[in-house]
C-alpha cells in the first residue's frame, strides 16, 4: 500500500488541484486576480472527484508495478478512503467554509460574519454539512465491509459500492450547500450534483456488470509469482531467502 501511495496520492493532490480551478476558474483567471495563486494548494482548494480521478490513475501505475490487480488493490482500499474523507471533512469546520442553509436545530454551526455569504449576513446557525457527511461515510464504511464479507463481493465491486454510497450521500447534502462556484448552476442543479447522479450510474453499471464474475477473487497471494517478482527486483542473498521461505510457506490462506 506505501508503495501505491507513493503514485496515488501525488496524482490525487494534481487532480484534486485542477477540479477545484476549472470548476472555479474566476477565482484565478478574473479580472484582478493572481493565476499563479492556482498553485498554492496550501490556501486551500481542493475538489473531490477530481481527486479520485488522477488518485485512481496513479493507483492503476503503482500496482502495475508491484504486479497487483488493480480491482483487488480497488476494493480493499474502498473502506479506507471513506474514513479518510470523514477525517477530511473535519478541515471545512475548522475553515467556517462549505457549510449549508441557515438552520435553528440545536446542532446548528455557528459560523463567524464574516464567513457568511453575501444575503446570509443576518443568520448565525447554519447545517454542518462538514458533520452530515462525516457520519455517511462512516455508515458507508461500516456497511460496504459488511456487505463486502457477506456476499463474497470482488472484482471491484466493493469499490462500486463505496462510490454508490458516497454520491448518493454526497447529492442530497450538496443540495444544502450554500456556497458558490462557477458552474454551481447547470440546469437547475448544483453542479456537484449532476457529478454525483452520473458517477453513480456509472458504478451501479460496473457493479451490475462485475457480478457476472461471481464471487471473490482467489487470494492474490501466490508463493510462485512473489517468489520470481523477489528475484526480478532484489536480486541477491536476501532474495534467495526470501524464495525459500514462501516457497516452503504450507498455509497462504493464513499468510494472506
Amino acid at each position: 500500500m506505501s508503495d501505491v501511495a507513493i503514485w496515488a496520492v501525488p496524482f490525487g493532490l494534481v487532480g484534486g488541484r485542477l477540479y477545484h480551478v476549472i470548476t472555479d476558474n474566476d477565482l484565478y483567471f478574473g479580472a484582478g486576480r493572481r493565476p499563479i495563486e492556482a498553485l498554492f494548494i496550501w490556501n486551500g482548494g481542493l475538489g473531490i472527484w477530481g481527486a479520485i480521478a488522477l488518485g485512481a490513475l496513479g493507483a492503476w501505475i503503482g500496482a502495475r508495478r508491484r504486479e497487483i490487480r488493480l480491482a483487488v488493490l480497488a476494493d480493499a482500499l474502498a473502506p479506507g478512503l471513506l474514513l479518510a474523507q470523514a477525517l477530511g471533512r473535519f478541515g471545512n469546520y475548522f475553515n467556517q467554509e462549505l457549510f449549508g442553509r441557515p438552520t435553528t436545530l440545536p446542532w446548528g454551526l455557528e459560523i463567524s460574519p464574516e464567513k457568511r455569504p453575501p444575503g446570509f449576513g443576518e443568520f448565525a446557525t447554519f447545517h454542518p454539512t462538514f458533520l452530515y457527511e462525516a457520519v455517511w461515510n462512516v455508515i458507508g464504511m461500516a456497511l460496504i465491509i459488511w456487505l463486502g464479507r457477506r456476499f463474497a463481493l470482488g472484482h471491484g465491486r466493493v469499490f462500486a459500492l463505496y462510490v454508490m454510497w458516497y454520491c448518493a450521500g454526497r447529492s442530497w447534502i450538496e443540495m444544502l450547500r450554500i456556497d458558490t462556484i462557477e458552474l454551481n448552476d447547470v440546469l437547475g442543479l448544483r453542479w456537484g450534483v449532476w457529478m454525483s447522479i452520473v458517477l453513480f450510474l456509472l458504478a451501479l453499471g460496473y457493479f451490475v456488470r462485475a457480478g457476472r464474475h461471481g464471487p471473490r477473487e482467489e487470494s492474490p497471494y501466490d508463493p510462485e509469482r512473489r517468489a520470481a517478482w523477489l528475484a526480478r527486483t532484489e536480486p541477491g542473498p536476501d532474495a534467495e531467502t526470501d524464495t525459500s521461505t514462501t516457497e516452503a510457506d504450507p498455509a497462504p490462506d493464513e499468510a494472506r
